[in-house]
């Protein structure tokens, strides 16, 4: 018989779970930094592993050692990629010093001209536009002050997140064993296979598909170089490396690339005749950069992420899509892995349900 004193009870029952489960939530929300440094600390680790194999097997390194080497390895390889920016820097700021904005001016004027009498489109006064809607009184200054401010503070937590991330890093490689061993102690008798298995398959897929993404980006590199390099860009390597890194951002990232790749390619040419060599020099980069895209799209990317994380293109495209409306462009970035770490775990827990059995067949 259902009694007062038992549905009382069962409602403080449920209030105290509601506000376990919403302290929880609000703990972790409060160490979301602290969550995200180990996601990507766990990242470098799986992206690592090959390497450190290799340190251990081949070369007899200590687990210190071959955790020492590899995050010497990485810290060399962000510098060097922040050095690699120092003479295209240095170059676009030499080319904006040398600009005759007056000549500039005139050309940009007559090629508008131009297009407007192509296409008979009725002429527009930017300037009695900008005049006309007093947009200047309406910025406030102020605002720039507050962005050097972030970019200052941006920096700090940036360099603060590196050595946490690196710290981190460090042992997550160097005590690999010792975090699966107490792992098994931790976890239910029941149940303590599967997830090692898990554990394992998911380590092993990722660290492939992480490959793959390596191997993806330097192809994409290789084609962008080769099509800067054409149409005789001074910085091909560096302004070629940047967009090959964007792409990491699925859809957006190439877009993002092209758009930048167009803006310096005009810088690098600054001096020279704008209908005759920085327009026409412009769009042939862009056509290039637009024909890689199609490549890596088509091509390239499909068949190493579907390799490597056992997983169809369609599939990839939809689950890449799908968080890309609901997340944005981080959702876009760890959809694959993501979506790669359920399908082992529902595999492994509910392997003879026939939706599970279908989507995760080739794993």
């Amino acid at each position: 018989m259902v009694t007062s004193k038992i549905i009382s009870n069962g409602i403080l029952r449920a209030l105290a779970t509601i506000l376990v489960i919403g302290a929880i939530i609000y703990f972790l929300y409060e160490i979301q930094t602290v969550i995200v440094y180990l996601c990507i600390s766990l990242i470098l680790c799986l992206i690592a592993n090959p390497l450190v194999l290799f340190l251990k097997n081949k070369l007899k390194f200590s687990n210190s050692l071959a955790a020492a080497t590899t995050i010497v390895i990485f810290i060399f390889s962000i510098v060097g990629f922040i050095l690699l920016f120092v003479p295209l820097i240095i170059s676009q700021a030499n080319n904006l010093a040398l600009l005759d904005t007056d000549h500039l001016q005139s050309q940009f004027i007559e090629t508008e001209r131009s297009i407007e009498n192509y296409f008979n489109i009725q002429h527009v006064d930017l300037k009695k536009v900008l005049n006309d809607s007093k947009l200047t009184s309406a910025i406030d200054f102020n605002y720039f002050t507050s962005f050097i401010n972030s970019i200052m503070n941006f920096m700090g937590s940036m360099g603060m997140g590196l050595v946490s991330v690196f710290f981190i890093t460090f042992f997550f490689i160097k005590d690999q064993e010792i975090f699966k061993t107490g792992a098994r102690r931790i976890l239910p008798d029941t149940n303590e296979d599967k997830i090692i298995n898990s554990i394992t398959k998911i380590n092993h897929l990722l660290t492939r598909y992480f490959i793959g993404l390596l191997l993806q980006l330097t192809v994409v590199f290789i084609l962008y170089l080769i099509v800067l390099i054409i149409f005789g860009n001074k910085n091909a390597f560096v302004i070629a490396f940047l967009c090959a890194i964007l792409n990491i951002i699925p859809y957006i990232g190439p877009i993002i690339g092209t758009v930048l790749a167009a803006i310096l390619t005009m810088i690098s040419l600054i001096g020279s005749d704008f209908q005759s060599e920085i327009l026409p020099t412009t769009i042939y980069v862009v056509i290039g950069f637009l024909l890689v895209q199609a490549i890596d799209n088509n091509i390239s990317q499909p068949i190493i992420s579907s390799k490597s994380v056992n997983s169809h293109p369609l599939e990839i495209f939809l689950i890449t899509l799908i968080s890309g409306i609901t997340f944005g462009i981080v959702g876009m970035i760890i959809a694959i892995p993501v979506y790669t770490m359920l399908k082992v775990i529902l595999k492994e827990f509910f392997p003879d349900n026939k939706i599970v059995s279908v989507i995760t067949e080739k794993i």
